[in-house]
């Protein structure tokens, strides 16, 4: 299913990790902690990481600053993708993104539904793009995160993986923005 290509090079990227939670404190973020051992086990940098309060605008501002930072190539945030008053993720992820990526809340549901079955429903998993920046929001418990990564992430993120993946297309995510519209080719 995922095969990764030893010919090609291995690109790490850097990744910043965005708990929203109203409870969890640098001490309870066992999310964020299983998403920052990840990362680095799999080669890439942990640029960032932060815990912000179920808030849009927050959240919003959050991903905002990442975004406009050289130093983020990638957002993966945990928490706040339920339906509840209070999960709010999703929202600040419209606030910013440019395109969103459909395919990876619906693979992300797929292959959540093996695992929980129907209650998988639940989960408003999305991805974006943004300035050049992807953006992923997987729910916030620690099953959820292990799976988005293990299963999706730690594979789309692998510059060797074929038949394609991610980071091949980082050089071109911002062409619309250039003169010309030119802007990462032959890179």
């Amino acid at each position: 299913m995922s095969r990764l290509d030893m010919n090609k090079p291995f690109l790490p990227v850097r990744i910043a990790v965005l708990t929203v939670s109203d409870t969890r404190t640098p001490q309870t973020d066992r999310s964020g902690d299983i998403l920052a051992e990840r990362i680095a086990s799999a080669g890439h940098v942990v640029a960032a990481r932060a815990i912000v309060a179920d808030d849009a605008p927050r959240i919003a501002a959050a991903l905002s600053a990442w975004i406009a930072d050289e130093q983020v190539d990638v957002i993966i945030s945990s928490g706040g993708t339920g339906v509840t008053g209070r999960d709010v993720t999703p929202e600040a992820f419209d606030q910013v993104i440019e395109k969103r990526i459909e395919g990876f809340g619906e693979l992300f549901r797929m292959l959540s539904y093996q695992k929980i079955g129907t209650s998988t429903i639940q989960s408003r998993a999305m991805a974006g793009v943004a300035n050049g920046t992807y953006l992923f929001a997987l729910p916030g418990s620690s099953g959820a995160v292990k799976d988005g990564w293990d299963d999706i992430l730690v594979w789309q993120l692998d510059s060797r993986h074929v038949p394609c993946n991610f980071v091949e297309l980082m050089p071109r995510l911002r062409e619309h923005l250039a003169p010309g519209g030119h802007e990462g080719h032959g890179h």
